[in-house]
């Protein structure tokens, strides 16, 4: 068997040839993206790739019309610049430049107004070749450059319209809406009156899916196919988050129970400095308590305002406090 290809895992033999894997990004009833090395003439490329071959027969072909869109659109969108650039788009899979970023959702880019401006720009860029993505509500799908640019990925949802008419123009305005909906959660102050207009008026294609779509849309995949969205999670993600993080809770309130990140909790002393705190004896504590009539206030040496006067000023004031 070919070492660049165990087990026949590929069925695509000159794929296989050409591609080495390094690691599995995402795995869901979709498809399966890989990062590794792609052979080109120039030599190897640090790429993604996308592949349908091993999803189950249901979904199949669901996930060949999404790779057909995601390859049309990156074509394009990768030859001007605003994409990851498209290697290879044969059979059961695609192959795409890996662009060196990181998702909106980690790179947080407060007050950067300069990102903003360029993920405008390349949504224009977008439009102008009338393609339109279709799927900018997901921070996963916004990347923040090495160059500090705005790159687009993950286009399977993508439309390249054959002209610019109502249904392109829709679809345009939903992108730049949701985009906007990013740069109010991460530069408020940057959006202007025009933007803010947009923000506030939804299409009524939009308005009539989150009425009524969008419901049945979450009711089929999550509640009968068991299918989440999430970008490298998947149902883990959103199933046993919650439960994880309820358990970390409860062990940062518990001093005494361990952290379940191997973390010492709050409260936690290590061994050598209890020894230590054994060895060298009780700590020296305050003055002993007075005995405080009701209704009075207490003075000791305990109160920040009593340290910081004299010892016999204290003293006396104590005293006189006295009944």
């Amino acid at each position: 068997m070919d070492a660049s290809n165990p087990d026949g895992e590929y069925r695509d033999p000159a794929l296989a040839g050409r591609w080495r894997r390094t690691v599995v990004l995402k795995r869901d009833l979709f498809s399966t993206v890989e990062r590794g090395w792609f052979r080109t003439p120039g030599g190897d490329v640090d790429a993604v790739m996308r592949r349908i071959d091993r999803v189950p027969w249901w979904t199949r072909p669901i996930a060949r019309h999404f790779l057909k869109r995601e390859a049309r659109a990156l074509a394009v969108a990768g030859s001007i610049g605003v994409a990851p650039e498209l290697l290879h788009a044969a059979g059961d899979a695609l192959v795409r430049r890996f662009i060196d970023g990181v998702a909106l959702h980690i790179a947080r880019p407060l007050g950067d107004r300069g990102y903003f401006r360029f993920a405008r720009e390349a949504l224009r860029a977008l439009h102008r070749a009338r393609i339109c993505h279709n799927d900018l509500a997901k921070e996963q799908n916004w990347l923040r450059g090495a160059d500090g640019r705005a790159y687009l990925t993950d286009f399977q949802l993508a439309v390249r319209f054959r002209r610019r008419g109502p249904m392109f123009r829709i679809a345009a305005y939903e992108d730049l809406r949701h985009l906007l909906k990013h740069k109010r959660s991460y530069a408020p102050e940057a959006l202007t009156a025009s933007e803010r207009r947009v923000l506030a008026r939804k299409s009524l294609l939009t308005r009539a899916w989150m009425a009524s779509g969008k419901r049945v849309y979450y009711w089929i995949t999550r509640g009968i196919i068991g299918f989440t969205d999430r970008e490298g999670g998947g149902p883990r993600l959103v199933d046993e988050s919650p439960r994880v993080f309820r358990r970390m809770r409860r062990c940062a309130a518990s001093p005494s129970s361990p952290s379940p990140t191997g973390a010492p909790a709050p409260g936690f002393m290590p061994s050598s400095r209890r020894s230590r705190r054994s060895r060298s004896g009780p700590r020296a504590t305050t003055s002993p308590a007075r005995s405080v009539a009701p209704g009075r206030r207490s003075i000791c040496s305990s109160s920040p305002r009593c340290r910081a006067r004299p010892p016999a000023r204290c003293a006396r004031k104590s005293s006189s406090s006295s009944p």
